[in-house]
């Protein structure tokens, strides 16, 4: 079955609606105006959570509804509702309609349409079922007491959902898309002399739970995160001051997603409230740096066979050898831009409009063998993972925690460090890239980015790189 026909079937079948019903309202809806949709979403979800020892909650949710938009030159009207029926889809469209006057009246064109599937449409809830996902997550509690005496609380969880949605437009253009999303994490807590310290992993995509529930998979979680908990257990105080540092591969990308990652979407560089805003073709970045938004990857987290209006997802170089070469966008501001949508018109659900969002967003690897780049270093933090951070888009201010950091010195990795955080400007940054090394990789699968209250999944990656002269705040004294 098609997505379009399994979507027909949840939303037109089961509701009782007439498909060229609704068609004519969101037309009748939209006449006049510049661009605009109706987005017809149903989502089943589902989260079990086990801590210390004990199944603390499962909850199962099922959701669904539409939101109709119409946008004007640089006005957007939007109207939602939990209710899905041709009487709640015409009180919507007699609220948009308000937004007729100053439009041009000539309707944009709709997306190209596309046969590409990049993950598979089964509902990951169903399999393996409620009791043998409990069961799991017990045998991963008692996995990590065994594994070491010194562990002494462990929290697991598994979260999935079932995403089905299609785009109505007015010329009678339909697409749909159905999203499998699951995640599985853990975190240990341990303690040796009366001092605590935790890990975390976690991993997903756009699967079914099965990939990642064999021992393999799960047991290697639970692993990494008590790894990561021992490590911490014999760190010491960060050192603090300006300093070269190399960032690991894969997750630490988390810091060019915040970092420059909004300040390449389409809407702050339109309103010119980007720090990158009016540099494109200009160097920004060091040679050999290529930043790429990919939201065509097979099954993974932030990957979209549509966005969330019907635009296929893409391939969109940002960055190439150091040159602003592109934003990411939505139809609304692309079409204000003046070029062409590039597949990231993301939203949180039917409740929100859609923005420019990023799917998955990492730099191209170099040449440079990480060992050669870690042996480069005379006096240096080598991180390796993190945890929160905060950026300001406006200025690219950034502040990000090191949950896993170590110090180099004269080449050689020594002992890990707590409490490093480092301190930069986006922008400022990418100029200080000295080396790009040759593994690039993707994070394991956990990624879910903030943006005016909306929370999308997303991908980050990158090799490892040397960054010179950023700050690194630390807590030695």
């Amino acid at each position: 079955m098609t997505d379009l026909a399994a979507t027909d079937d949840l939303f037109f079948n089961r509701t009782g609606m007439d498909r060229a019903r609704v068609e004519g309202l969101t037309g009748d809806a939209l006449t006049g105006t510049d661009d605009g949709e109706l987005f017809l979403e149903y989502v089943q979800s589902e989260a079990l959570v086990f801590d210390d020892g004990h199944l603390r909650s499962a909850n199962y949710n099922t959701e669904q509804g539409f939101g109709l938009r119409a946008v004007a030159g640089e006005t957007t009207a939007y109207s939602h509702a939990s209710e899905l029926s041709e009487e709640a889809i015409k009180r919507a469209g007699e609220t948009v309609r308000t937004v007729r006057r100053g439009s041009g009246g000539t309707f944009a064109a709709p997306p190209p349409a596309t046969n590409q599937s990049l993950y598979t449409d089964a509902n990951p809830l169903g399999s393996p079922d409620f009791e043998a996902k409990a069961r799991l997550l017990g045998e991963m509690d008692a996995y990590a007491r065994a594994r070491d005496p010194r562990v002494r609380q462990v929290s697991a969880s598994l979260v999935g959902s079932w995403q089905a949605v299609q785009v109505l437009r007015p010329d009678g253009s339909r697409a749909a898309d159905i999203r499998p999303l699951v995640r599985l994490n853990v975190a240990v807590v341990v303690e040796q002399d009366g001092r605590m310290e935790s890990g975390s992993f976690g991993t997903g995509g756009r699967v079914a739970f099965d990939r990642f529930l064999t021992p393999e998979s799960w047991k290697g979680a639970v692993d990494e995160a008590l790894r990561q908990a021992l490590v911490n257990l014999e760190s010491v105080p960060a050192p603090a001051g300006e300093m070269q540092v190399v960032l690991g591969p894969g997750w630490p990308g988390i810091l060019l997603h915040e970092a420059i990652g909004h300040g390449l979407e389409g809407d702050f560089n339109r309103k010119k409230t980007s720090a990158f805003a009016g540099l494109l073709g200009q160097r920004i970045a060091a040679p050999g740096v290529t930043v790429v938004d990919d939201g065509t990857i097979s099954d993974r987290r932030g990957s979209l066979t549509i966005d969330d209006e019907g635009t296929p997802g893409q391939y969109t170089p940002l960055i190439e050898d150091g040159i602003l070469t592109g934003f990411m966008q939505d139809r609304m501001n692309a079409r204000l831009m003046g070029v062409q949508p590039t597949g990231n018109g993301r939203r949180q659900g039917y409740a929100h409009v859609p923005m420019p969002r990023m799917t998955n967003t990492y730099m191209l690897g170099g040449d440079h063998d990480p060992g050669e780049i870690l042996a480069s270093v005379k006096k240096g933090l080598y991180a390796v993972n993190f945890g929160g951070g905060q950026v300001d888009i406006t200025s690219g201010k950034f502040v990000f925690t090191c949950t896993e950091a170590y110090l180099v010195e004269d080449g050689k990795v020594g002992p890990a460090v707590k409490g490093a955080t480092l301190i930069g400007n986006g922008p400022d940054v990418l100029t200080k890239v000295a080396m790009v090394g040759n593994d690039m990789a993707l994070d394991p699968g956990v990624g879910t980015c903030g943006k005016e209250g909306q929370g999308v999944p997303v991908g980050v990656g990158q090799p490892t790189l040397r960054i010179d002269g950023l700050t690194v705040g630390g807590t030695a004294v």
